[in-house]
């Protein structure tokens, strides 16, 4: 479900221009940014919006646990929401009819933005059992902005160089998504890279002369330049690159099992493709490079190829100073 904002956008200030940073569909060549009349305004929105993620989330956080068929899973069962499991060694799972990597029995699922009313998890035993579990996805009601009236020059269209540059930024991206480690690094759990203003949230959308752009692929955080930017679990770093068209500096921290954060827009980069990093590592610095409209840290999660909410796993976010920072 979306509702209609008439003025405003979630990410015109400290945020990601247009839509180029979700990478399935190339952004305008320069950034469309329409501020809300004032800063206060800006925060009320985004916080609102976060609330109402939160929120979402809460009322859908399902445990199913029963020690009879050996499956335990717990997480937000809403559209962007991301589930931890557990069931015994040895099983195979699958959701929706997709193989699912389980690693000492545990294993991760997620559904995407528009994911329909339900899933279904299929768990087979060693012993040959097997456990059938329909699962019921809450929906969520993102923002959409509609702004008409706009030069048409700055909402689509690119040059021959510029789409030269995307599509050798997109092969460095889907070669460093060939892989994933098997180890479950996201078992301890997630903490905000980096504490402040909820500036862009997850699952937004601009439609801007009519034509819809890509929802928003992540959660945005307002912070100064120079910001160290912590990684919120542990991984190995499979992308570290300093000037993506879009994205600017970037990082991919693969989390294991296909889960992975991507952080864009990074003014410094402290880490390297290979290097294994521990929760709470500082991997590089927040900026506005690429297609940004301000500093702020953009972090994205993907599991499977499927974009899920950071902001549903980090949980509520620390007060200034607090255990982010």
């Amino acid at each position: 479900m979306v509702r209609t904002a008439l003025a405003a956008s979630l990410l015109a200030i400290g945020g990601c221009a247009v839509a180029g940073a979700n990478e399935q569909t190339p952004a305008a060549p320069e950034s469309v940014a329409v501020a809300p009349e004032d800063d206060a305004a800006a925060d009320a929105q985004s916080n609102a919006g976060y609330d109402a993620a939160m929120a979402a989330a809460d009322e859908r956080q399902r445990v199913f646990d029963d020690p009879a068929e050996s499956v335990v899973l717990k997480g937000g069962l809403v559209q962007g929401g991301l589930a931890f499991g557990e069931t015994l060694p040895g099983a195979k799972v699958t959701l929706d009819g997709e193989p699912v990597m389980v690693n000492d029995g545990r294993f991760i699922i997620g559904f995407g933005r528009d994911h329909g009313p339900s899933a279904l998890l299929v768990v087979t035993h060693v012993d040959g059992s097997v456990v059938r579990r329909a699962l019921d996805i809450g929906d969520r009601d993102f923002p959409v902005d509609r702004i008409d009236g706009l030069d048409q020059s700055k909402v689509s269209g690119f040059t021959e160089e510029q789409l030269k540059k995307i599509g050798e930024d997109k092969e460095k991206k889907t070669a460093a998504r060939r892989t994933t480690d098997a180890a479950p690094y996201w078992a301890n759990g997630f903490s905000w890279p980096v504490t402040g203003r909820i500036s862009g949230i997850f699952g937004s959308q601009r439609i801007l002369n009519g034509e819809a752009k890509t929802p928003h692929s992540g959660v945005d955080v307002a912070a100064p330049a120079g910001t160290p930017i912590k990684a919120p679990a542990a991984g190995i770093v499979r992308l570290a690159e300093g000037d993506m068209y879009f994205e600017g500096g970037l990082v991919f921290i693969d989390h294991g099992q296909w889960l992975e954060s991507a952080f864009l827009h990074m003014s410094r980069i402290d880490v390297k493709p290979g290097d294994k990093v521990e929760a709470g590592q500082v991997i590089g610095a927040v900026g506005a490079t690429g297609r940004a409209t301000g500093p702020h840290m953009h972090w994205s999660l993907k599991w499977m190829g499927t974009l899920v909410d950071p902001a549903l796993v980090a949980g509520d976010m620390p007060q200034a100073g607090g255990a982010g920072n």
